[in-house]
């Protein structure tokens, strides 16, 4: 079995495949003062409540934004398989299937690399992957698989946090969209400013990057595809019709798909 680790600020999700599907998924608080010891501990804590045998993995896979934790979790994963695992970053990108301009190759987030391995690889079409996470992002692919831009904001529960950290009165909030906009006590109105204010955020910035591809690239504005995956998608996508399709394991299995191209086979 595949071990593929992935390494986000908030969360490191875990996930076990088997012939190309996710048989075990867990998710870990980041954090980086813990040792590769201490996380060890845990993994193998859940592999004992769920059943899985340490021997019966014999590859590995890591992609991570939080450089801290690439020391402790490569050692990790290879007192687990007994080799090194397989890292998602610039020494393996000319062996994707998607090109990453020579500029951006050191400042890419690894996890908008598995984005757009995936997407780009499911759809072959000129591309706006949303990723919902700790930070909004907006990675652009044109058609011919190269990685054209990206923007970044906070992400929608990272600017409530910040709302209800840096002021004295106002509360969390749950991440829910109100009916409208005109609220009429504290709760409704932090909604209708960051739920609604980051659908028009979203819907704006899609629409500019829709216009900025096709200037540049002159492809055809209705084939563009907008796919959006991270935890928090589904706060906006009942409540706007840009984002055309939904995949919360998109990095997963960008993951997964890069790992068997790495190791030459299907896992």
């Amino acid at each position: 079995m595949l071990l593929a680790v992935d390494i986000g600020n908030t969360n490191i999700v875990v996930a076990l495949f088997h012939k190309g599907e996710i048989v075990k998924e867990w998710r870990i608080h980041s954090n980086p003062d813990r040792t590769a010891d201490e996380y060890t501990s845990i993994l193998r804590s859940l592999f004992r409540d769920t059943g899985v045998t340490v021997s019966s993995i014999d590859s590995s896979i890591l992609s991570s934004v939080v450089p801290l934790l690439y020391g402790p979790f490569i050692h990790l994963l290879e007192g687990i398989c007994g080799h090194k695992p397989y890292i998602v970053g610039p020494a393996i990108y000319d062996k994707l299937p998607i090109k990453i301009p020579s500029s951006a190759m050191h400042e890419i987030g690894s996890d908008l690399v598995c984005n757009a391995v995936e997407a780009w690889s499911q759809f072959q079409q000129p591309l706006i992957i949303a990723d919902f996470g700790t930070a909004l992002t907006f990675t652009v692919i044109d058609g011919n698989g190269k990685i054209q831009g990206v923007a970044i904001a906070p992400g929608i529960k990272t600017a409530i946090n910040s709302l209800f950290t840096n002021t004295a009165q106002l509360p969390s909030v749950p991440l829910e969209a109100p009916v409208d906009s005109l609220g009429t006590n504290t709760i409704q109105s932090i909604q209708a400013g960051i739920i609604l204010g980051y659908k028009g955020l979203v819907e704006s910035l899609i629409k500019r990057m829709k216009s900025d591809l096709v200037k540049k690239t002159n492809c055809v504005e209705k084939n563009i595809k907008v796919i959006a995956t991270g935890g928090l998608n589904s706060v906006l996508k009942p409540i706007t019709v840009c984002i055309d399709d939904v995949d919360k394991n998109l990095t997963l299995k960008g993951l997964y798909r890069i790992a068997c191209i790495l190791y030459g086979k299907n896992l």
